[in-house]
């Protein structure tokens, strides 16, 4: 089993760097984009991405899903092929319809979404570019099934930060707003699909199979209600920011419906600081389905599920925890004070990505048993959730509310879905050490908020409350008995590995030669467990 942990470790890891390269100059250029784009251009952006991830949804069919499940049972070159051809033969013609549908109704779409008029070129922008990305998850589903890490990074880290260089030329220096955003998605993946022909080119044959289209339409046709529904629970707090907040005061429509977008745009740098959370769940996503499926027929494959999700948790708990402390110091310090108020959800979004992470780990028994009809019952009861709780919460406590009706509907969706996936799969999972991680959670992030003096600046309270929490939890799973003997001895392994070595009167040979030994007792970069995108699949989203 530990062989397995390191093997997933080092893929999340490969699949990790680039989305933390490029996110992270990103994220140190917003000081940069919020004088550009004010709050109702962010709020703008929010809708548009309504829209580009339900299209996403449809124009996938659920085969994306599909594709991966069933290229483990194919035998030879060229029944992959059939799969990949007759998949993708299907997509450019369904999808060309809808396509040209969409296009036709976007003024009328556009004007019931955003309330102010001049919209609908954006939104077409949006439609085409997703459908040009519904194609990449084939030869990236190839990458990852391959277990070529590498070269799926060194892809989706080009295309990263190609958008992000054009987004600043055309936001910063041509100064197109919100335009300019679409535009550099729309340029990049036209260039990108070109650069993506190499590898379509081994896998589409004209080729068509009837029963291989039958067979992944039956798994993956769930999925559709299912990722519908989950993109309800997604972003329907953005939709219904807009139809709640500031109604009943008697202003006008026009006013009211820029007022909305100005605290949905608030809301979306909140919700978009928690959601660097992702940057750890998108890259195990990319890891955990190939290993979970490549896993599954093993005699210990249920033990290494349960540790997997044990470890997979502390990571998500910790960030939560981490980035909840510093909400406040963060937005401060990155952002305008128009933008302030976005520290208060910022807790609430984090603790909902736990729940996605619980249920991305949780759910994996419904693909295993390809019971994915379970997936948009569990969904669906999320989304109703969701959007009854936003309903109710809005109107009384604004953004606050739908960051509460988030972590309300994830809590429901890693519930229902774990308690479908145990009657098919049942794994035993180690909930003693996982209540210790949620309480050491719980309780650093407590101490770090408390404690710490509120008075001090934003970059010393970032630091600070930041040290307080990486130093305070593992400290408090040590002493909570959290860790098994096993751990604990390799952690003493580790810590006498990094301690420093005290040398007294030594010959400078003798110097030279301990700093060696202790050169070689440190992991190297491919052992390190370091913790965007259209390209993961929805397999267990």
């Amino acid at each position: 089993m530990l062989q397995k942990l390191r093997h997933l470790t080092r893929s999340l890891t490969i699949y990790g760097i680039g989305d933390v390269a490029t996110t992270l100059v990103s994220f140190l250029l917003l000081p940069v984009y919020v004088r550009y784009l004010s709050p109702s251009d962010y709020g703008i952006i929010a809708l548009l991405l309504t829209v580009e991830v339900a299209a996403k949804i449809v124009f996938r069919w659920g085969v994306d899903a599909s594709f991966m499940r069933l290229y483990y049972d194919c035998q030879d070159r060229h029944a992959r092929q059939v799969l990949a051809s007759t998949i993708f033969f299907f997509l450019l013609g369904a999808n060309g319809v809808f396509l040209v549908l969409a296009l036709l109704v976007a003024p009328a779409i556009a004007d019931h979404l955003f309330g102010v008029p001049g919209q609908a070129l954006l939104l077409r922008l949006v439609l085409v570019n997703t459908f040009v990305i519904g194609f990449y998850f084939i030869p990236f589903h190839v990458l990852r099934i391959e277990d070529k890490s590498k070269q799926f990074s060194l892809l989706t880290f080009s295309r990263s930060a190609a958008t992000l260089v054009l987004r600043l030329v055309l936001v910063v220096v041509a100064q197109l707003g919100v335009l300019g955003v679409v535009l550099a998605d729309i340029i990049v993946s036209a260039g990108f699909t070109l650069v993506l022909l190499r590898w379509f080119v081994p896998l589409i044959r004209p080729v068509f199979s009837r029963a291989v289209l039958i067979e992944a339409l039956r798994f993956g046709l769930p999925r559709i209600p299912h990722g519908l529904a989950q993109q309800v629970m997604a972003i329907s707090d953005r939709y219904l920011l807009n139809r709640f907040l500031w109604t009943g005061l008697g202003m006008p429509e026009r006013e009211r419906s820029a007022a909305a977008l100005r605290d949905i745009g608030v809301y979306s740098i909140g919700a978009s600081f928690a959601l660097a959370m992702k940057l750890f769940l998108s890259a195990f996503e990319y890891a955990w389905a190939p290993f979970y499926f490549a896993t599954m027929k093993e005699a210990g494959a249920k033990r290494t599920f349960s540790a997997v999700t044990t470890y997979g948790l502390a990571v998500l708990v910790l960030l939560a925890a981490g980035l909840s402390a510093i909400a406040q110091d963060l937005v401060r310090l990155m952002t305008e004070p128009q933008f302030f108020g976005a520290a208060r959800v910022v807790p609430w979004v984090a603790a909902g990505v736990v729940f996605q992470g619980a249920y991305l780990l949780t759910s994996i028994g419904l693909n295993i048993t390809k019971h994915t009809e379970y997936y948009p019952v569990s969904t669906t009861i999320a989304a109703v959730v969701s959007i009854g709780a936003n309903v109710v919460l809005i109107p009384r406590f604004g953004i606050l509310g739908a960051a509460w009706s988030n972590l309300a509907a994830y809590a429901a969706l890693a519930a229902t879905a774990m308690w479908f996936s145990q009657r098919f799969y049942p794994i035993s999972y180690e909930w003693g050490r996982i209540i210790r991680l949620v309480a050491a959670a719980v309780l650093v992030y407590a101490i770090a908020v408390l404690v710490v003096p509120q008075s001090l600046t934003p970059a010393a309270g970032l630091l600070v409350r930041g040290s307080v929490v990486a130093a305070g939890f593992p400290l408090l799973l040590l002493v909570s008995g959290f860790f098994s003997q096993t751990e604990r001895a390799r952690l003493r392994a580790l810590a006498a590995a990094i301690r420093p070595v005290r040398v007294v009167e030594a010959p400078s040979e003798t110097v030279e030669l301990a700093g060696e030994l202790v050169g070689s007792t440190m992991p190297g970069p491919e052992q390190l467990n370091l913790s965007s995108h259209d390209e993961v699949d929805d397999s267990n989203r």
